[in-house]
């Protein structure tokens, strides 16, 4: 299938490793000019390198988005390389928590809200730096990286599906506003997704059990254990990239408002 994103500029923030650096490459291989953006010079610099040793376009365009100068920073470097952009992919996230698995009843006051800039603040930021030229051309695509802890928190990193909640609610309020522009603004809401950090919790798990590093093992002990899910794998960073390709393209036009659940059955619903 053409997804007829030839030519397409696109800022996807965090992007020099994981989820959002499988994003920045996937669309680049659909023909989309791409800026990475990140806090790690260095790693950026490897998915730029990748991207154009497969023959694609990308600048790196580096700046915490999650601060108003860095957000500038990476702003005015994508202005001055690509003039504006089409796709804006709101991926910068994290958790401000010393431990992942900090509780509601444990994550200081002062923290959620760092937490909370660091998602949606991000999102917020990127989104009413470029929305201007967006309008402008009447088209564009707005892209949120949630999770399946927005909708469906388990306890843990609460700050974290708090503020991904947070940032669903302001995907949505930015749909509505858009209303009949040609821009549309959607979320996608990725459940457990090997990157790197999951990947060494896996290793932790094989060495607490006795296998090492085997993921494969540990991989169907989270399956048995920890996850519960209707698709008996955990999920790779190519399967989000893709599903953002689709949702970037002019394909999805009459697509708006959505929050995509993609995470192996992990929320089944009618809806």
């Amino acid at each position: 299938m053409d997804l007829q994103l030839k030519g397409k500029r696109a800022l996807v923030t965090g992007s020099t490793a994981g989820i959002g650096a499988e994003i920045a490459r996937v669309l680049a291989r659909e023909g989309v000019i791409v800026a990475v953006n990140g806090r790690n010079e260095k790693r950026g610099r490897q998915v730029v390198e990748q991207i154009r040793e497969e023959g694609g376009q990308a600048i790196l365009a580096m700046g915490n988005v999650a601060e108003a100068e860095g957000g500038e920073q990476a702003a005015c470097v994508v202005e001055a390389e690509l003039g504006q952009i089409d796709i804006l992919v709101n991926n910068a996230a994290g958790f401000a928590a010393s431990s992942s698995l900090s509780t509601a009843l444990t994550v200081p006051p002062e923290l959620w809200g760092r937490t909370t800039d660091l998602n949606v603040g991000a999102a917020v930021r990127m989104t009413q730096r470029f929305i201007g030229p967006m309008r402008e051309q009447g088209w564009g695509r707005l892209i949120h990286i949630a999770s399946h802890g927005a909708t469906h928190p388990s306890g843990e990193t609460a700050d974290y599906a708090a503020a991904k909640a947070a940032l669903l609610n302001f995907s949505l309020a930015v749909a509505k506003e858009l209303a009949g522009t040609g821009i549309t603004s959607n979320s996608v809401s990725p459940g457990m997704v090997l990157t790197r950090s999951l990947e060494a919790w896996f290793k932790a798990i094989g060495k607490r059990e006795g296998w090492g590093d085997d993921l494969a093992k540990s991989e169907a002990w989270v399956l048995k254990n920890y996850a519960t899910q209707l698709v008996s794998r955990i999920g790779r960073v190519s399967d989000i990239a893709d599903l953002v390709a689709y949702v970037a393209s002019p394909r999805s036009d009459f697509m708006n408002g959505t929050n995509l659940h993609i995470d192996g059955g992990a929320s089944p619903g009618m809806n």
